[in-house]
């Protein structure tokens, strides 16, 4: 089966991408929902992160405090490392049970920190989806409710625009409306489909 590993910035549109995908009968496993699906109360995830970081980062009913831990994580390059060391090698080991349940033509694995992990998920090819920095940042901000300058430095955080594009195996450009973004989703998946050597 071909895997396809979708990557983008943060407010690139990968989620409207991964639906499109998904209306077409695609097959997409999503490393965020994984990593969420990891971190539920109880899990052992869970424990080494309130020992790693201390149980302030759980709230009073045992969950995780999903913001503090990102501000925590953010401050510190040493603590998102070992944030990092904790879930990815367990995200990597979910998604790779989750591939050997599928039976299609390929699926698509979303991976948002696909060019930046040290823990890679082995993918045939990288799709990208590409957006002005000036687009991530009016996106981000309406998304997260925050400033200019604090959606910028969001978006500092993550691998340069040129430094994604130059992993890419595949590009959608995702500046202008739906229609385009959907055109492009339909031509790549009839060459994905043709490359899996599925037919049309």
């Amino acid at each position: 089966m071909l895997v396809i590993g979708l990557t983008g910035g943060i407010g690139s549109g990968k989620t409207e991408v991964s639906r499109l995908f998904i209306g077409r009968g695609v097959p997409v496993i999503d490393t965020d929902v994984i990593a969420r699906e990891l971190v539920e109360r109880g899990s052992p995830a869970l424990s080494e992160i309130a020992t790693n970081f201390g149980d302030d980062m759980l709230t009073a009913d045992g969950t995780l405090d999903r913001r503090r831990l990102r501000e925590a994580v953010f401050a510190d390059s040493g603590k998102r490392k070992r944030l990092e060391d904790l879930l990815h090698p367990r995200i990597r080991d979910r998604v790779a049970e989750r591939l050997a349940e599928l039976r299609a033509p390929y699926a698509v694995v979303v991976i948002p920190l696909l060019v930046e992990t040290r823990y890679p998920i082995p993918v045939d090819r990288v799709l990208v989806v590409d957006v002005t920095e000036e687009r991530q940042i009016e996106r981000v901000m309406v998304r997260d409710s925050v400033t200019t300058e604090a959606a910028r430095r969001i978006v500092k955080q993550q691998v340069t625009r040129a430094e994604r594009l130059a992993a890419a195996d595949d590009v959608i450009a995702n500046n202008g409306a739906l229609d385009a973004l959907d055109e492009q989703v339909r031509l790549l998946h009839r060459t994905y489909i043709a490359m899996a050597g599925a037919g049309d």
